[in-house]
């Protein structure tokens, strides 16, 4: 299948008109220095170019682009007892992953020296940074206007964008995602025709146009509409969410569930949350006629957790993916990469996202809240519930928020009574209100003839610096967070 891309990939580069600043043809030119150059500036033309990719091509004549055959091994060519990718490789900075591919297509040998667009910054050859004009391959720094167009179009790598599944036939597409729900979730009517099926999926950016009339599948078309994650890459099967329950209140004890997810997370998603709230423990109560069960966790903060963080992973961490662990006293929701905002911070500042198009269609198609509001709804409806303040911290490499089952104002520790205060500082202050010892007793359930125990705990948080008096000439005005 490879070497039928490629050959498809040929054709569609010698229909080109003529060269350009992300294309080269040539016969059997085999210098190390003029290729070290061509790489340098055909990477950085690309990604000026708007292109994802340059090519080089020996084998291919460019006057009328006709196959003429090449005699250029690069895996033999020698440079400094170096092979010629290796040499390259120590000589172009930042690191670039370009691939020579040798081709047997039916008209005669040809190379394929297949180059990623810059990225970070401009690829360097020895130190120097080329660019293509015309047929020119000048230093990129003497060219200030066209290093400034570089830098602009240099935007930081996407993993949404990176490709899960190359060269894929239509009916591969339509076999591997689950475009029905695709329609369904963003509540637009199925097309009546693969066509429309296709330009669809191709807006949102799930899939790209490749060669030969085959189509790339993207990260992001896979993490959330596939059927089966690891019919992909062993690195995205890895994102799927992991489950576990135990019997206890630490990992040492019995583990009673264990589910790894397979589903892309918006096919999943639902059938997820349904499954984790059955297993959720429940308080029965006698109503006025029928015994009724609640949950010990609120299911819209669990909802907005889990799709959180599934949202805010850092997907280039290998090996990773969201973990959900069920303990008789809590749920600990963990994902890979540290948080881009300050844990004390979450549910007042605007959130930022690693992936930026995942979580706007997530948001598209209503499985998480609008942007900035959902951590919030997780503290309001822990308060609703009178638990014990959820903990946002960053482990190591990773994110993680706990949820607590419930625990009297007597069975908190200092720091959760300090936190919880804090919480429902930011909380008054984002609705435009002052916290007050009323309003604390009231969340953390002391009665008012204990008023005291909340006076107690305000100081304490005053003194960690979390909250200050609204107004210092008015003591009784209120308090507000600390940054407020």
């Amino acid at each position: 299948m490879i070497q039928d891309r490629d050959i498809a990939l040929i054709e569609e580069l010698r229909a080109q008109p003529d060269e350009s600043a992300w294309l080269e043809f040539k016969r059997d030119n085999d210098d190390p220095e003029m290729i070290g150059k061509y790489c340098s500036a055909l990477s950085n033309a690309a990604r000026a170019e708007g292109k994802d990719c340059a090519f080089l091509l020996w084998g291919i004549d460019d006057d009328n682009h006709e196959i003429v055959g090449t005699a250029f091994r690069p895996d033999a060519k020698k440079v400094g007892g170096q092979i010629l990718p290796m040499w390259l490789a120590n000589r172009l900075k930042p690191s670039i992953a370009f691939s020579f591919r040798p081709i047997d297509h039916p008209q005669g040998r040809v190379v394929l020296l297949e180059i990623p667009a810059a990225t970070g910054a401009p690829v360097c050859f020895n130190g120097i940074p080329y660019i293509r004009i015309g047929s020119a391959t000048p230093k990129l720094t003497d060219y200030p206007e066209r290093y400034q167009q570089l830098i602009e179009r240099m935007l930081p790598y996407r993993w949404e964008q990176g490709i899960a599944r190359q060269y894929a036939s239509g009916d591969e597409v339509l076999t591997l995602l689950d475009y029905s729900q695709y329609f369904r979730l963003t509540k637009q009517p199925l097309p009546d025709n693969r066509a429309g099926i296709f330009d669809k999926l191709e807006a949102d950016r799930l899939i790209v146009r490749d060669v030969g009339d085959r189509w790339n599948i993207t990260n992001l078309g896979a993490i959330l509409f596939a059927f089966r994650l690891n019919e992909f890459e062993a690195s995205l099967a890895r994102k799927a969410v992991r489950f576990v329950a135990y019997d206890g209140k630490n990992r040492a004890a019995n583990v009673t569930h264990r589910h790894d997810g397979q589903k892309g997370y918006a096919v999943g998603f639902e059938g997820l949350v349904g499954y984790l709230n059955d297993l959720l423990p429940k308080n029965e109560h006698i109503g006025t006629a029928l015994r009724e069960a609640t949950p010990l966790f609120p299911e819209l903060a669990i909802r907005e957790l889990v799709a959180n963080a599934l949202i805010h992973q850092d997907m280039t961490v290998g090996g990773a993916g969201p973990q959900i662990e069920l303990f008789s006293d809590r749920v600990e929701i963990s994902n890979p990469g540290a948080p881009l905002v300050r844990p004390d911070r979450m549910i007042d500042l605007p959130p930022r996202s690693r992936n930026e198009a995942l979580a706007s269609l997530m948001r598209r198609m209503g499985i998480c809240e609008e942007q900035g509001s959902g951590l919030d709804k997780v503290v309001t409806q822990v308060e609703i519930f009178q638990l014990p303040p959820p903990l946002f911290r960053a482990e190591g490499n990773s994110t993680q928020a706990i949820l607590y089952g419930p625990r009297s104002f007597a069975e908190m520790t200092q720091d959760e009574r300090i936190r919880a205060c804090y919480f429902h500082a930011v909380l008054k202050f984002l609705s435009g209100d002052k916290m007050k010892n009323s309003t604390l007793c009231a969340r953390l359930g002391i009665a008012s003839r204990n008023a005291a125990q909340a006076t107690v705990v305000i100081n304490k948080t005053l003194d960690a610096g979390l909250i200050r008096v609204a107004d210092p000439d008015h003591p009784r005005a209120g308090y507000v967070p600390h940054w407020a």
